[in-house]
């Protein structure tokens, strides 16, 4: 049985839902999640967690994204990207790159951010892209999100801007240019979205989802759970720990406060571990039963 993380390149077109669906038939295993939805226009980085490492996915959920996204100025859709309806159409051409970049100061860090009408955000029992495509539109309270890092890249067009985004679980890139359009004064719409990074997994370790399915042993591209856990550091229990461990038991371990990965002599990864108040206990086992 397939255990592990593929760090899938996402095609265009494709939910995050259908690549699952489709790798989970690839890999004969039906334990199978994503560790954060990409829109169907967008591409790149897909973490997709298989068997035992499914039991990481809530470990992922909070992780920071990357992304290189297209502006558009002067066009203002009803989903905030060129897949919607056109709302507003206005002049752009004025707007410079000096304009741009002394806006861009204003949506950096902490803020609060108002989702699109067009997302699986539930509401009332009802998740609001079905609202509005029914047509309604309801109020929706702005949410906590952070903006790391925003900066331009390139300017393919007179009217278009690639931009660099770092950001926290939750924002809405879409929404990033949907405002940053109209704090330019022409409105504006997202026109390409590339998930570029997740958490620590990048662009470079993704594979195309093509070349996943073509390949002999997609199995063998898995990534071991344990890389989720990189930056904690490493730990090789005795038997008599990994004993405890293995029974779901804390021990004594007079170690510094925090998380650790924790392994038997073998090297088999075990668990994620954490100290506390001198005791080591599980957070969350990933050994086979």
């Amino acid at each position: 049985m397939a255990s592990g993380i593929l760090i899938v390149d996402k095609p265009e077109d494709w939910t995050s839902q259908d690549v699952v669906a489709k790798l989970r038939g690839a890999l004969h295993e039906r334990r199978a999640g994503h560790g954060g939805t990409l829109d169907p226009m967008a591409t790149g980085v897909l973490p997709v967690f298989f068997g035992r490492a499914t039991r990481a996915v809530e470990f992922f959920e909070h992780a920071e994204k990357t992304y290189e996204t297209v502006l558009r100025l002067g066009l203002v859709t009803d989903t905030q990207d060129i897949t919607g309806r056109v709302l507003e159409q206005r002049d752009a051409a004025s707007v410079t790159e000096a304009d741009v970049r002394a806006v861009l100061p204003r949506f950096l860090g902490p803020q609060k951010q108002v989702p699109p009408m067009y997302s699986a955000i539930k509401i009332g029992g009802k998740k609001l892209y079905e609202l509005a495509r029914a047509g309604q539109e309801v109020a929706r309270p702005a949410r906590a999100v952070t903006i790391h890092a925003l900066e331009i890249l390139d300017q393919p067009s007179p009217t278009e801007y690639t931009l660099r985004v770092a950001c926290s679980k939750g924002t809405y890139v879409r929404t990033l240019c949907h405002d940053l359009g109209a704090a330019l004064g022409t409105g504006g719409c997202m026109a390409a979205l590339r998930r570029t990074a997740a958490g620590a997994y990048t662009a470079a370790q993704a594979v195309p989802l093509a070349d996943i399915l073509a390949h002999p042993a997609p199995e063998s591209l898995l990534l071991p759970v344990d890389t989720l856990f990189a930056a904690h550091p490493a730990l090789t229990l005795t038997p008599a720990q990994e004993k405890c461990c293995r029974n779901g038991a804390s021990f004594t371990l007079r170690f510094t406060p925090g998380r650790y990965r924790l392994y038997a002599e073998s090297g088999e990864f075990l668990a994620l571990g954490e100290v506390r108040d001198g005791r080591m206990e599980t957070v969350k086992s990933f050994f086979a039963i």
